[in-house]
């Protein structure tokens, strides 16, 4: 199987490959890791706090997202952001915002939604009588969760966030059905178009899985080195 395995398809394409393709991945990931972090915190403190509408809204939001195939939601906002943009713009026909723009939105809105459960398991880890402590010296909600509890709360919860955007790391792949050139896509264009299937989809796979695999490794040593606070 592997007599007629031609690295020089590899070799002569790894610019491309890394450069173009994996550069989409990495910026795709650390761009929906901060901005999905973001709202998924912003959706946390909605869900904790005094305001029933909000929280409702939040709990809602996340049960329905985390019930839904991403692959779905990939296409269903590629095929709906157009639209969204024609109607903000008061155009007449749908405006085209593009593969990266489609699926950073998509993953943002989606991963929010596993990242404010675990935002949400960090914040109940904190001992109540810590925002208690807080309130009765006269600080308000958003004040007690920015100075006393989130700091803490992130610490805790460190290492499965960062377990989680591991996954997201993986999931970018599904950029593939949008025809995006990530790294996954840059291998597909490159193996259709030398038809060497075989060797590409290897490389792919090895790359992601030392990548993954160090990743989760340098997440272990973490989580053992990182402390609860009580």
């Amino acid at each position: 199987m592997f007599a007629n395995f031609d690295t020089h398809v590899i070799t002569n394409n790894l610019s491309y490959l890394f450069l173009d393709g994996m550069r989409f991945t990495l910026i795709l990931t650390a761009l929906s890791t901060v901005t999905g972090v973001f709202l998924g915190t912003l959706l946390t403190l909605m869900r904790l706090g005094r305001w029933k509408v909000l929280a409702a809204f939040s709990a809602g939001y996340v049960n329905f997202v985390r019930s839904l195939p991403l692959v779905l939601v990939i296409f269903w906002f590629f095929f709906l952001v157009p639209w969204i943009a024609m109607w903000m713009t008061g155009g007449s026909r749908p405006i085209p915002v593009g593969a990266f723009m489609s699926a950073f939105i998509t993953f943002t809105l989606f991963e929010a939604a596993y990242f404010a459960e675990i935002v949400r398991a960090g914040i109940q880890s904190i001992p109540k009588g810590q925002p208690s402590a807080g309130y009765a010296l006269g600080l308000r909600y958003w004040q007690v969760m920015g100075y006393i509890v989130l700091p803490q709360a992130f610490r805790n919860v460190l290492p499965v966030l960062l377990t989680q955007i591991i996954a997201l790391f993986q999931d970018t792949t599904l950029v593939y059905v949008l025809s995006a050139t990530d790294f996954l896509g840059a291998a597909d264009k490159i193996a259709k178009r030398d038809f060497r299937q075989f060797e590409l989809y290897i490389f792919v796979a090895v790359v992601y899985f030392l990548i993954s695999f160090a990743a989760s490794y340098a997440v272990k040593r973490l989580q053992k080195r990182v402390a609860i606070i009580h």
